[in-house]
């Protein structure tokens, strides 16, 4: 998430306060970002040990971190009690939710020749490209890019908030979303679908993209070119799935992977390894198809095995 304008390092402890500041007070702040998404000028947060060296030495210039580290990286710090917690109120200063009280907000972007069914909602930073169709009760959350000749059916939701949570020793503490949703160019997609918005970055779908019905799309995930979705399937965020990937119904596929260009997924199976360019997958968790037919085969022939040894044993 980038900040409307810079704001010195300073001028955030002004926001947090009870934090402590180490290292350069006035360098300049340009953006918000969880790990998986940092910049030069972003504010990130770490607060568990097996991620401090991986913040640290990230691309992001401040974090808000709970130790004093031994070597900061060149990092302004922001020494916190809780991280997560004052992420979480810089994340909420800065995007502030403003309820609107029309369908479509009167700054949206609307293309020549897109249609709105009625029913339809639009939030606020919202751009939507030529001839598209969007369906009746489709709910389009704020700070959404959709491209020329896309169609989205009926009570689909785009850019709903990330499915991020910390588990407290009372509570789930969301993670509040700052990121957004962009959607290219002819991608069709399917009666109730969902697909979040980035928690600070963004969720893209590629260009000729199709979707069929009742498809989630977890959080900063990407998708490449012409990749074919079965119903049913559930992404979980953070994913990358690159060009003409097929993904047949009830795919499920883990976090933080990366499905190669041109692989395929086939139905009801389970990913959870990255998966190579070019491959077929099959089963729960998903293997090589071949591999995994042969695997069913020999287990549909086991009771006839069964038998044929008992027999033996009797003679």
């Amino acid at each position: 998430m980038l900040l409307e304008k810079p704001i010195k390092a300073i001028d955030l402890t002004r926001i947090l306060n009870n934090v402590e500041i180490v290292g350069d007070e006035n360098a300049l702040v340009t953006g918000l970002n969880e790990i998986h998404m940092v910049e030069t000028g972003n504010v990130t947060f770490v607060d568990h040990p097996k991620y401090y060296e991986k913040a640290l030495t990230s691309n992001a210039s401040f974090v808000i971190i709970n130790i004093k580290p031994e070597n900061a990286y060149g990092k302004t710090l922001f020494i916190s009690d809780d991280p997560f917690r004052d992420y979480v109120k810089l994340v909420k200063h800065f995007r502030v939710f403003i309820p609107q009280d029309a369908f479509v907000h009167p700054d949206t972007k609307i293309g020549e020749g897109t249609v709105l069914q009625p029913g339809v909602f639009v939030g606020r930073n919202v751009t939507i490209g030529k001839n598209c169709i969007i369906h009746s009760n489709v709910s389009i959350y704020d700070h959404t890019t959709i491209g020329d000749n896309v169609i989205i059916q009926a009570n689909s939701v785009i850019g709903g908030e990330a499915f991020y949570f910390k588990r407290r020793e009372t509570h789930w503490d969301k993670l509040e979303s700052c990121g957004s949703t962009i959607i290219g160019n002819n991608v069709e997609i399917g009666a109730l679908c969902t697909i979040d918005k980035g928690v600070s970055g963004a969720t893209e779908i590629g260009e000729g993209c199709k979707l069929d019905n009742h498809i989630q799309i977890g959080h900063d995930t990407v998708i490449g070119k012409h990749v074919l979705i079965g119903s049913h399937s559930a992404i979980a965020g953070v994913t990358k799935i690159e060009d003409n990937v097929l993904l047949w119904g009830r795919v499920s596929i883990n976090k933080d992977l990366v499905i190669g260009k041109g692989a395929t997924i086939l139905a009801t199976s389970a990913v959870d390894k990255n998966v190579e360019a070019g491959k077929t997958v099959f089963g729960s968790p998903a293997i090589d198809a071949r591999r995994a037919w042969r695997e069913l085969a020999s287990i549909r022939r086991l009771p006839e095995a069964l038998d044929d040894i008992a027999e033996l044993k009797a003679t």
